[in-house]
Formats: structure tokens, C-alpha cells, sequence
């Protein structure tokens, strides 16, 4: 096959020339170029008379009037013209006097003259028109045809003898001029050698040499008739025979010459063929078309050309020199190997990671740059990475092993291995990254993933993990897993004194004690601003979770040594155990969270055990937060009121607003089991303000019928956290008209307890709209003497508790009377709660007491029972209940 390519080649690019038609293109071209360089003269019997433009200057704008061209005629005659010929449309007929003329004038010079007749396409794509001249002209005249063909190159090149119009086969113009006949001959090439400028040009007006029209177009036709010069192809014969030569000159000395010889035998074959066409062509009317034979000669040069050239080679080069810049741009490390594994090529970058410059490395083996793995393993292999690259999708294996840099550093590498088949044999491949930044980094985010950032501490999900496994490892062993949530008591007042980074420092002193006191036997983690939990599997523990759990509140009671200060701080410990406190490490989180919620509210410095009885009563607020805020929609509450009365004649002075609830099933629910929950809710404010507004509209309905009742509200903490409430208090007395000194608020030590210079000026403003303000449960907290002189109180109600044992417990008669007696010396009223019999009454009316309240003078009862009991009648004193 590769013996025979070239000659392939030729056939196929003349079957490509031949079927497209460059061919004739190409011999056109050759033609003319052989005309081009054996001109002749034309032998001057054949004039030209041209309409030229300085015959329209003169004479007018065309078409003349045929009177001119009988004229014209004449003149020419008398000249001695032996034919004229006249390529103008003589078809149709003109002003009547200038065709006369014109026929006179056909008539005088005795038939000599050739008028010309033509095909003319119709415009709608139909059968041709047939031009003739008018019959009074074509009998005085010789008709000729004027038709010629344009070839694709816009040129006219071939003359036909004549052509049928009709029936009749009509000569042509030039054949008629040259005195020869048209014997259905073919038609003959132009010969083009005759120089066109050569034919005598006559003007209407002068003599003009000028560009080539038709007339000298018919004239040169009429001249190569003269000159015997209508000219012909040669047979393809003659081609196909050099086309066989060549063919044969060829394979005969494709392998024997070398390239040049068969170069310029291919050059000197095709010179020799235009010298012969041309000399023949010069001499003979004969036109040899050599236009295959010359595209043959360049389809074997262009073989010989690919023959000689190595594209392989070549196009290898060309890759080589873009892979060696591209190596040399990158900034990772590009080494490349032979078959050997011996450094072909080290890039700037590999430079850069490995320290060894390209002279120092190249040609040692690429397990140079390998360090021995530490456990004893193989170093990576590049022949078995390269070879595995070829069947992956991709092309490359990555693999990770540990470098060594000249200086003898290791260090992880990633390499990416990949293998080719070069010039040169197999060679294989490797980008090298050092990855020594990206492991720290992974290893930091890892780390910062999984511990806390301030204490070092495990992070939630880090402990979540490890109650996991512990949990896991105590299933098989039948075995226990405990958790304590560990909390602060005091941390807040730290932040808030001292500052967040003082805070700082306390919780960093705590995190190194657990770490300290669990000795590396469990799971330390801070789970959030100052909460911490220790996993432990309880194996692991040598005394009980509870004696463990004590140990580690018990390890606080020591000063924590936080910078250059010494800080107490207490502990509370909830404790979950598995299986008991959860099955989960979510179960054993969420119980321990709520054993710690119990351990700050009852055993604050120690630690609660979970037991399922606390997530029973979480349960049970729950369920009883859903239903108070369903009573609100439905208006379950209800307000009673129980009777104040002046002690020393039982007369009614007010009555203290309390709220029921009227459950749809359970009945009337004790407010001592859902008022703590409507404190602690964010219904607390709602149902504050709907108690103050009932009971001063109910307290307004009373001052209407004439009974003026003052009605006591307890206040709740929600009222005064969330907005103005003596702004609230004017806005209610002005809704309802209630007048000012008939409402009571009660404050408890708790309230006051918030913000005490905002609720001092919050309760100056209530005591000027005239509404009294009394302290409630006075007796039960720790500065309520202290509350006397700073707040403006009008009253203040002795707590039940020392009330119930007044007559039995002297300690309980002292602390009353002295604080009759206080409170007398202060100017405020004393309301004593709890009074069940009428010796209590008599008793606290001997000791200066004025108002009380009691069951001995009415429970608590609906507005319309107390109507009834307090107010119908004009009843003005309390009855025993």
C-alpha cells in the first residue's frame, strides 16, 4: 500500500479535478497565456467602423437615423469596401423618409451588404425570439448571425460557423465576411493571438483605437477565418498517453532517485509539455490541453512532499516543545520519566518543593524524591500507578506518600501519575503537590470541628460521638454509661462584674479541673456558655455514679485560681445513667439537662439524679401550659373575690381580686397549681392585664349602685418587665371611670427585686394617679424592712403563715406586733391575711391591727355571691363564713 500511495494520490486528485471541473479553469488559463505570448496582426481586410463616443458627442444620442447609416453606406462604397457589415437592429421599422433612404442606399451599392438577424430570450422564461431584418432591407442584403456563447469566465471563446433559425441553417457574420461557407461545421476556438488593437477602427467622426466591442468581437472572428486560424482541441488521446507517461516515469523511479531528482524530473516534464503545446499552438491551429498533465505533476510533487516529510516526528516535536513550556509555567512539580524511572524532565516547581535543582536530579531515579515509609511499607511505585492510569477514566491515579527534600525533610506529597507511549518509549508522568499546609489545615478544621475553642474542651457533637460508642461498648457488656451536665452557679454575676474576659478565665480554671478530677477516664466537653458534661462508662468509675457525682460538685468548693484573682464558684450536677436515664446519647442529653434544671432549683451545689418522675412533671407543665393557653381562648378564668373588713366593727372596706379557673373537665383547678405555671409563661402578661381590667370594671359596677369597694390586684413580674405599667394603670381608671383610691395593687419582694430605681419611680407615678399600693407577704423575704423606706407603700398584708399560729407561737405574736407597731409609726395600713376564728380577730384588734381577711369573714366567691352576702341591703358587716 505505502508503494503505490503517491500514485493513489494522483489518481484521486485528477478524479477530485475532473469531477468539480477545475480543469478547465486551469486549461483556459494556459490557453491564454500561450496567446499572450505569440501574438500576430490582423491582416487588415477587415475594418471596423465603430459607433464610438465622439460620433454620439457629434451626432446625438443613439439609435442615429437609418439615414445616417445609408450615408454611411454610400460613403463606404465610394471607399472601395467590397462587404460592410452592420451589427445594429435593423428588426423593426423607423421614421418612413430614413428607411427609404436606407433601402435606396442597400439598392445603389449593388447587395454587397450583410445585415444581421439574432435570438433574443423572452423575458418570461419562453421559447426564444428570432430578430430579422425587416423584408424591404433583407431583399437588398445578405442575413448573417450574430449570436455568440459565453463561456463561465464571462469570456467568448468559441465562434460558431452559423446557427438554424428556423428551418434554415444561417451563416454567421464572420463566416459571411470571410467568404466562406458553413457546411454544418463546428464551432472553432478565437484565436486570441491576433492582437485586437491591430484591426483598422473607422469613426463616424475620426479614427478611434478603443476598447474590444462586438463589431470587434465579429471582426476577430472574421480574421482567424482569414487566417486560416480556427482553431481546435487536440484528441484526448494524446492526454491520456502523457498521463500514462508520466504515471509510468514515476513508478519507475520513485524508489530508485532521490527526492530532488524526481522533483526536477517532474518540473522539466511539465516545462516540456507547455514549450511543445505552446510551439504547436504558434504554428498549427491545434490547441493541446495540458491542464491534467499539469495537475498529475503537482499531485506527485505534493506526494513526494509528504513522502519526504516525518509528520510524526514533526508533530512529536511540536508537543514536545509545548509540553516542556507548559511544564516550565506550572507552579506545581512536574517530573516526567523513561521506562528506567531516571528524571527526564524537572520543572521550576518541583524545584521549588524539593530544593534540588534539574542538574543535580535528572537522570538519578525517581525514588530520589520518595522518603521510607515509616511502618516498613514499599515506596510508591510510578510503573504501577502509570500503568493503572491508562485504564481509568481520565487518564491519572492520585496517590499520597511521604517526600523527602534534599536537606532530608519528609513531608506528604500528592502525586498525580499518569503514562504515555513517546518517541522515545514508554515515559511516564507525576504532578507533584506538597500538601503539608493543606494536612495542618485539615487537621485544624478537624480539630476545631470537634473541640471547643476557648476551654480545648470536646464540643457537643464531639461528646454526642463519644456517648455514642460508650453506649455501644455498654451494650455488649451489659453495663452502665453516666452522664452529668455540669452548671455554673454564679457565672453570670462574674460576666457582669468583671467583664467577658475575666469569664474567660474562670471557664478555662473550670475545664482544667474536670480535666484534673476525671483524670483522663471520660469524655470532658463544654456544652455552651457555662454548662459542661463528663461521659463516663460507669466500669470505669470505682465508687457510685452518685458518690462520683458529689466528688466533682465537691471539687468547686475550692477558690478557682483565674489570672491574678481567686474565684468561687459552686457547681450543680444533673445526672442520666443508661440504660435507666435513656437509651440514647440524645435521651441521656436531654434527661441530664433536666436532672441539672432540678439540681439548681432544689439542691443548688449538689446533684440530682434523673429520675422519670422529673420529665413526668416537665410533661405535666407542658400539657398544662397548652391547656391555660386554650382557656384564654375559650375565657375559662374567672375572678373571685374574697371580703377585707375593719377589724374592730367587721365593716367591709375592699375585697382582693383572685382568679379561678373553671376547667371544662376537671372543674374549678387550685391556683396554687397553675398560677406558678402562668408566671413562668409568656401568657403571664395577658392574663395580668385581663385580671386588672375585670376587676376594676366590676370595681366600677359596684361604685355605680353605690357601694364603694376597693379592690385589690396582685401584680405580676410581667407587668412591669414589659412596658409603662402606671402608664396601662391611667389608660384603665380612664376606660372604665374607675375612681383612683377604690383600686389596690399588691407588690411582692420578687418585683422589687428587678431594676430598683426604674420600679421606684414606676410606683411614685401609680401613688400620684391616687391608686394605693400595698407590700404583700410581708414577713417571708430578706430586706422587707429595708423596702419599707425606700418605696412609696401605702399598706403593707402580714403573710398567713404568722397569722395561722398567732395565738399558739409567742415568737409568731412578737414579730406581729412589732410590726403593727412599725408600720403605725410609718403611717401605713396593716392588712392581716389568714384569720380563721373570731379570737384571732379579737386578738389582732388588741395588738392595734385594723383591716384583716379571712375565711372567718368570707371565702373567696363569685362577684354576684359576694352581691348577695356584702352589698344587698345596705349589709355592712361580715359574717363568720
Amino acid at each position: 500500500m505505502k508503494r503505490y500511495r503517491p500514485h493513489i494520490l494522483v489518481v484521486i486528485a485528477l478524479a477530485i479535478v475532473l469531477s468539480t471541473g477545475w480543469h478547465g479553469s486551469l486549461r483556459n488559463a494556459l490557453t491564454d497565456l500561450r496567446f499572450a505570448w505569440q501574438s500576430r496582426d490582423a491582416s487588415g481586410n477587415v475594418v471596423v467602423v465603430a459607433i464610438d463616443a465622439p460620433s454620439i458627442d457629434q451626432i446625438g444620442v443613439w439609435p442615429w437615423p437609418r439615414r445616417l447609416h445609408a450615408e454611411l453606406l454610400r460613403r463606404l462604397d465610394a471607399a472601395g469596401a467590397h462587404d460592410v457589415a452592420f451589427d445594429v437592429d435593423f428588426s423593426t421599422p423607423s421614421d418612413p423618409a430614413s428607411d427609404e433612404a436606407f433601402v435606396g442606399a442597400l439598392r445603389e451599392v449593388g447587395g454587397s451588404t450583410i445585415l444581421p438577424s439574432f435570438k433574443q430570450p423572452a423575458p418570461n422564461g419562453g421559447a426564444a425570439h428570432v430578430n430579422r431584418p425587416l423584408r424591404q432591407f433583407s431583399n437588398q442584403s445578405w442575413p448573417a448571425v450574430v449570436n455568440v456563447a459565453v463561456e463561465s469566465d464571462g469570456l467568448v471563446r468559441r465562434y460558431p460557423f452559423g446557427e438554424k433559425l428556423g428551418d434554415a441553417l444561417m451563416p454567421s457574420m464572420a463566416v459571411v465576411l470571410a467568404g466562406q461557407d458553413v457546411n454544418r461545421r463546428p464551432p472553432f476556438l478565437l484565436d486570441f493571438s491576433i492582437r485586437a488593437a491591430s484591426i483598422p477602427a473607422v469613426s463616424y467622426v475620426d479614427v478611434l483605437r478603443g476598447i474590444i466591442s462586438g463589431s470587434i468581437l465579429q471582426a476577430l472572428a472574421a480574421e482567424s477565418i482569414l487566417q486560416n486560424r480556427m482553431l481546435r482541441w487536440t484528441s484526448d488521446i494524446g492526454m491520456i498517453l502523457g498521463l500514462g507517461a508520466i504515471c509510468l516515469l514515476m513508478m519507475s523511479s520513485w524508489r530508485r532517485f532521490a527526492a530532488g531528482i524526481r522533483v526536477a524530473i517532474l518540473v522539466a516534464a511539465g516545462v516540456a509539455a507547455e514549450l511543445v503545446a505552446a510551439l504547436v499552438q504558434a504554428r498549427w491551429p491545434l490547441v493541446i490541453d495540458t491542464s491534467l498533465f499539469h495537475i498529475a505533476i503537482i499531485a506527485y510533487l505534493t506526494a513526494i512532499a509528504l513522502d519526504e516529510i516525518d509528520f510524526r516526528s514533526l508533530f512529536g516535536r511540536i508537543a514536545e516543545s509545548r509540553f516542556h513550556r507548559i511544564a516550565m509555567s506550572l507552579g506545581d512539580g512536574l517530573v516526567c520519566t523513561d521506562e528506567e524511572h531516571r528524571i527526564t524532565v524537572w520543572n521550576p516547581g518541583a524545584s521549588a518543593i524539593f530544593g534540588y535543582m534539574p542538574v543535580e536530579i535528572i537522570g538519578r531515579p525517581f525514588e530520589t524524591l520518595c522518603a521510607l515509609p515509616v511502618d516498613g511499607g514499599a515506596r510508591p511505585s510510578m510503573h504501577d500507578a502509570a500503568r493503572q492510569a491508562l485504564l481509568v477514566p481520565g487518564g491519572a491515579v492520585v496517590v499520597e506518600f511521604e517526600g523527602r527534600r534534599k536537606n532530608g525533610e519528609t513531608f506528604p506529597v500528592e502525586a498525580s501519575f499518569s503514562g504515555w507511549q513517546g518517541t522515545d518509549g514508554f515515559q511516564y508522568g507525576a504532578i507533584l503537590r506538597d500538601i503539608s499546609v493543606r494536612k495542618r489545615e485539615a487537621e485544624r478544621i478537624r480539630y476545631l470541628a470537634e473541640h471547643d475553642a476557648l476551654t480545648g474542651l470536646a464540643n457537643r457533637n464531639m461528646l454526642h460521638a463519644g456517648l455514642a460508642d460508650l453506649i455501644s461498648a455498654a451494650e455488649r457488656r451489659s453495663s452502665g454509661v453516666a452522664l452529668l451536665v455540669l452548671g455554673l452557679d454564679g457565672f453570670h454575676e462574674i460576666n457582669d462584674m468583671l467583664g467577658h474576659s475575666a469569664g474567660d478565665l474562670v471557664l478555662r480554671a473550670v475545664a482544667e479541673r474536670l480535666r484534673r478530677e476525671v483524670d483522663g477516664q471520660a469524655v470532658v466537653a463544654r456544652l455552651s456558655g457555662d454548662e459542661f458534661a463528663i461521659a463516663i462508662d460507669c466500669a470505669e468509675v470505682g465508687e457510685s455514679i452518685a458518690a462520683f457525682a458529689e466528688r466533682i460538685a465537691q471539687a468547686f468548693e475550692a477558690p478557682l485560681a483565674a489570672g491574678t484573682r481567686q474565684h468561687r464558684v459552686g457547681i450543680s450536677v444533673g445526672v442520666a445513667v443508661y440504660p435507666e436515664g435513656g437509651q440514647t446519647a440524645d435521651d441521656l442529653l436531654s434527661n441530664g439537662h433536666l436532672a441539672l434544671s432540678r439540681a439548681k432549683a432544689t439542691r443548688r451545689g449538689s446533684h440530682v439524679i434523673f429520675e422519670s418522675a422529673i420529665r413526668q412533671e416537665l410533661e405535666n407543665r407542658l400539657t398544662l401550659e397548652s391547656e391555660l393557653a386554650l382557656a384564654v381562648e375559650r375565657g375559662e378564668f374567672e375572678l373571685f373575690y374574697q371580703p377585707q373588713v375593719r377589724l374592730i366593727d367587721g365593716g367591709l372596706v375592699g375585697a382582693e381580686a383572685l382568679i379561678r379557673w373553671r376547667h371544662p373537665v376537671r372543674g374549678y383547678v387550685s391556683p396554687g397549681e397553675f398560677m406558678p405555671v402562668v408566671n413562668t409563661s409568656a401568657l403571664s402578661e395577658r392574663i395580668a392585664n385581663w385580671v386588672m381590667e375585670t376587676a376594676c370594671r366590676q370595681a366600677r359596677a359596684w361604685e355605680l349602685s353605690g357601694n364603694n369597694v376597693r379592690v385589690a390586684i396582685n401584680l405580676s413580674p410581667s407587668q412591669l418587665q414589659s412596658g409603662d405599667l402606671a402608664h396601662s394603670v391611667a389608660a384603665l381608671l380612664d376606660a372604665t371611670g374607675l375612681t383612683p383610691s377604690l383600686l389596690e395593687i399588691e407588690v411582692t419582694e420578687d418585683i422589687l427585686l428587678h431594676d430598683e430605681r426604674r420600679v421606684l419611680a414606676m410606683f411614685k407615678r401609680i401613688q400620684e394617679l391616687g391608686v394605693r399600693v400595698l407590700f404583700d407577704d410581708f414577713g417571708t423575704g430578706y430586706a422587707s424592712l429595708s423596702y419599707l423606706k425606700k418605696f412609696p407603700l401605702d399598706g403593707l398584708k402580714i403573710d398567713r403563715s404568722f397569722v395561722f399560729g398567732l395565738l399558739a407561737n409567742s415568737d409568731d405574736a412578737a414579730i406581729v406586733g412589732s410590726t403593727i407597731g412599725l408600720s403605725k409609726q410609718l403611717g401605713l395600713t396593716v392588712v392581716a391575711e389568714g384569720i380563721e376564728d373570731e379570737a384571732t380577730a379579737d386578738f389582732l384588734v388588741s395588738m392595734g391591727c385594723e383591716e384583716g381577711q379571712g375565711y372567718f369573714f368570707g371565702r373567696p366567691m363569685p362577684a354576684e355571691a359576694f352581691d348577695r352576702q356584702f352589698l344587698a341591703a345596705g349589709h355592712k358587716a361580715a359574717s363568720a363564713a
